[in-house]
């Protein structure tokens, strides 16, 4: 890779991760410091309680952004050559990362409303698919390192779906069960494991060795 196009790909990758930071720490901000009626020990425990769902939605939203980078830094570290085709489908990646802290206050504020829920789980499952667009475009030859392994590609890209299946499935539950339809979404790590395993098991296909 020249010393221009490693300039260009780690300037990507470092301005992801400028975005995937301030994401993830304005989520705490969301959480607004209680102020009780007076300063009995009653008082302050019924605020605290009232900031709980608040709590759980930050929780919740730091793993699911924290994944998200994770992902998006293992993929940056296959590349040895950078992709202008990446760009847009990096940055409407890292546009719906920016939007979930709102989502996430919203959904905490009305825990146990439909539409919030749907509106948080419609966030998640737009980021899914954007991350997902953007593996399929990046993870390809002449990209790739030359030790990268095409199963390791067919891997990455089957763990995807973890998040939008269960996006989709939490907006589904939300119909009937807003409150606990956030549940689907704590299952994150076996559903990725899962994926996983079943990617293992198909036959790989070769990766398409495309020209710049």
């Amino acid at each position: 890779m020249s010393h221009a196009q490693e300039q260009q790909l780690e300037r990507l990758t470092f301005f992801s991760d400028a975005v995937f930071a301030i994401a993830i720490t304005l989520l705490v901000i969301e959480i607004h410091v209680p102020h009780p009626v007076d300063a009995s020990d009653g008082a302050w425990a019924h605020a605290l309680l009232e900031l709980v769902p608040h709590f759980i939605g930050f929780v919740l939203s730091f793993f699911v952004v924290g994944a998200l980078w994770v992902a998006h830094h293992r993929v940056f570290g296959l590349l040895r050559r950078y992709d202008p085709g990446i760009v847009w489908p990096n940055l409407l990646l890292l546009m719906a990362v920016a939007f979930m802290p709102f989502s996430s206050s919203l959904m905490s504020t009305h825990p146990t409303e439909r539409v919030p829920e749907w509106f948080y789980a419609g966030n998640l499952l737009v980021a899914g698919l954007l991350q997902h667009w953007l593996f399929r475009r990046a993870l390809k030859a002449p990209f790739l390192r030359e030790d990268v392994e095409e199963e390791t590609v067919a891997t990455t890209l089957r763990r995807t779906l973890a998040l939008p299946l269960m996006a989709t499935i939490a907006a589904l539950l939300a119909i009937r069960w807003p409150g606990p339809s956030n549940l689907p979404l704590m299952l994150m790590p076996l559903a990725v494991r899962w994926f996983a395993r079943t990617a293992r098991r198909r036959p790989v296909k070769p990766v398409p060795d495309q020209a710049t």
